[in-house]
């Protein structure tokens, strides 16, 4: 099989398993690149042009494992945020590009000409903290989480980055003080939604996925913490779901936050909470 029929065959296999044939098109070349380690350009003009029959199993597989709703980031081992390529494990969130919203919002919220104190809340695989740091390599970045499964992909990913982020094993603010801002991507699906969420999410630890009933198990306990973990003048950015987002802003409010505003994604829904101290 040439590359060029690999490539007919893996996309004809993903529009047959329902996946759109734009997206059949680019997941399809992005399996073969991976398998053949050539990228581009590359992958045309690589030698040989036939698929080694190892090659050709492992395209199989793979293919097998996507039509069964495994996420694609898992079956690379990789996934792309922010700009940085990082090593992605089953049973960790896999980043999603929605969320480089967050950074940015938060990159907007930091100064550019004096260092910061910055803690990423329920790091996963680290994206965000790392995210961080390397648009700003004078913050000061803190990244907590409770998965010590998380925790180890993180600092693995840290270490090939060649970042340097504080990695703490305990959870929400870890009894940090005085910080700048505090950033989160947190679960905050409500359970009921399980029963109606995509194939894809069962890939993910699902205690990085859901919160309670109402979705706010963990970002509410994270609000009442933030009030101590903040220095004066200290902001809290995190993304939620729109059908909790509102719920979690008025409750801010009465606690004493000011600024607190609700901002959209890109697909213009209500998806991130800002606050200050």
């Amino acid at each position: 099989m040439t590359r060029a029929q690999a490539l007919r065959y893996a996309r004809t296999r993903l529009e047959k398993a329902g996946f759109p044939s734009r997206q059949a098109e680019a997941e399809a070349r992005q399996l073969l690149e991976h398998l053949t380690g050539e990228h581009g350009a590359r992958f045309w003009r690589g030698a040989p042009l036939e698929l080694e029959p190892g090659q050709q199993r492992r395209l199989e597989a793979a293919l097998a494992r996507r039509t069964a709703g495994e996420p694609l980031q898992l079956i690379l081992g990789t996934a792309v945020f922010y700009g940085l390529e990082l090593e992605v494990r089953p049973g960790v969130l896999v980043p999603r590009p929605e969320t480089e919203r967050l950074v940015e919002l938060a990159l907007a919220e930091l100064p550019e000409d004096r260092p910061a104190r910055v803690l990423d809340v329920g790091t996963g695989s680290g994206a965000i903290a790392l995210a961080l740091k390397r648009a700003r390599p004078a913050l000061e970045v803190y990244a907590s989480e409770v998965s010590g499964r998380a925790l180890e992909l993180a600092r693995a990913n840290a270490r090939r980055l060649g970042l340097e982020v504080t990695f703490l094993h305990a959870p929400l603010t870890a009894g940090l003080a005085r910080l700048d801002l505090i950033v989160s991507n947190p679960p905050y699906l409500p359970e009921a939604y399980c029963d109606e969420a995509p194939p894809e999410l069962a890939w993910e630890a699902e205690e990085a996925l859901y919160a309670g009933a109402d979705g706010l198990a963990v970002a509410r306990p994270l609000l009442a913490e933030a009030d101590a973990a903040l220095a004066g003048g200290g902001g809290l950015l995190l993304e939620l779901d729109p059908a909790n987002v509102h719920a979690l802003a008025r409750e801010a409010r009465r606690a004493g936050f000011t600024e607190v505003a609700v901002l959209p994604d890109l697909a213009q829904r209500p998806r991130f909470l800002r606050a200050r101290r």
